[in-house]
């Protein structure tokens, strides 16, 4: 069973008391499950946003030709689609959102006993629409527009934060923090960037010996190492001001990030009880209730509210296996995820995705999509989906899952 597998059972099982949630779960699982061997664990470290009461009719999804299939082409509604790409190498993109950057991330080994996961990250060249790797980073957040990215530096957890020019490739400012950092995000706007802080590095491993089955694999600690976050306005020089909060039992990486009127931040939850719901706090660091509109949301669902506010993009609702006559070629099936009411969490419908990544407008997304039948090996590719439709535009090639310490590659998105 590989790692996606695992992660959608255990989440089947949450399903009795919090509607089907969704494979976009990342080490909270493995905090549950801890005993995993590394190609389990590397393929979850990856880890990554005022309405009114919402009445709208939304058409019951059609029945259709399930796949459109561009190349490597600019259409011109603003899709930018590589599907014979991945990782792609050049401009993954679709309305409002585009692919920003991406990475890997591999198990690199300290010593006989401890390891940590790093990212290794490519980046987009707003000129040239190309993505280029750069090593000298650990962490990368990328700013609305496309011009601006908040990196750290290979060191977790990074002293100072630069503000690198996506063109030029430099950094134009660096901020120094008496704090050690280890995640970023950015406001809605762009003004603010939360960094969350650490006492080590956020994704640490140990190698267990104490049981049989386990012994000479690599597992994720989960130590609780979160101290708090540092608020920064770009606009202002200096190092932000500092608020302590303490981690979530369940330890391990726990980023803020901005909920959408910037008034407040979330972070994963931790524990049984909250796998997939988030924490709120406001900008003093006190843990407060979630804004009306994100209370239903999850952290693991990373497109959130659409642009108008009005919808909510939530976790997988079902997987259909397609019916395949004998001797025929067997087809991948079709997944569905949730679209709820933000204000009250009642279901309004259900559009095509295994994991809803990113509003492109106010009635389609960028997901992630499984192209293989249940019984084959996880494989998967970036697409547009539309709610009311049935049909998927892909926009990259299949991410393959291998079982290595090496995990596949993970988007960034951005808007623009």
């Amino acid at each position: 069973m590989n790692v996606e597998e695992l992660v959608r059972d255990a989440l089947r099982e949450l399903a009795v008391e919090e509607a089907a949630a969704g494979p976009g779960f990342t080490d909270r699982v493995l905090a549950v499950r801890r005993r995993r061997r590394i190609h389990r664990l590397v393929s979850v470290a990856a880890a990554t946003a005022a309405v009114v009461a919402v009445s709208v009719a939304v058409p019951m999804l059609n029945a259709g030709r399930d796949d459109v299939r561009p190349a490597s082409v600019t259409q011109g509604d603003g899709i930018s689609a590589h599907s014979d790409q991945s990782p792609p190498s050049g401009l993954i993109a679709a309305g409002r959102s585009a692919l920003a950057a991406y990475y890997t991330t591999a198990l690199v080994a300290k010593n006989e006993k401890e390891a940590t996961f790093e990212r290794t990250y490519w980046l987009l060249d707003p000129d040239t629409g190309k993505y280029k790797k750069d090593t000298r980073w650990s962490f990368v957040a990328v700013a609305p527009g496309l011009k601006t990215a908040a990196v750290l530096e290979r060191t977790l957890p990074a002293a100072r934060i630069g503000l690198l020019d996506l063109a030029t490739g430099e950094v134009e400012r660096w901020v120094p923090v008496g704090k050690g950092v280890a995640g970023l995000a950015f406001s809605n706007d762009g003004t603010e960037l939360v960094a969350t802080t650490y006492s080590e590095h956020p994704d640490p491993l140990e190698k267990l010996d104490d049981a049989e089955e386990d012994e000479g694999e690599w597992t994720s600690t989960h130590r609780v190492s979160r101290t708090g976050f540092l608020l920064l306005d770009l606009a202002e020089r200096g190092g932000g001001i500092w608020h302590r909060v303490p981690s979530s039992p369940a330890g391990g990486r726990a980023d803020f990030a901005f909920t959408r009127d910037g008034k407040h931040l979330f972070a994963a939850g931790g524990g049984l009880s909250t796998l997939i719901r988030p924490e709120f706090y406001d900008l003093s660091g006190k843990e407060t209730a979630a804004p009306a509109n994100e209370k239903h949301l999850r952290w693991d669902v990373p497109a959130r509210l659409s642009p108008n506010g009005k919808l909510a993009a939530l976790g997988p609702a079902e997987e259909v296996e397609p019916a395949v006559a004998p001797g025929h070629r067997t087809m991948a099936g079709k997944s569905y995820s949730f679209v709820k009411d933000p204000l009250t969490g009642k279901e309004i419908t259900k559009v095509r995705g295994d994991e809803l990544l990113a509003w492109v407008d106010d009635q389609r997304l960028i997901a992630w999509e499984r192209t293989t039948v249940e019984d084959e090996t996880y494989k998967d590719r970036l697409v547009l989906v539309t709610i009311g439709s049935d049909k998927v535009v892909p926009l990259s090639g299949v991410r393959e899952h291998p079982e290595t310490d090496q995990a596949p590659w993970e988007p960034v998105f951005a808007e623009r």
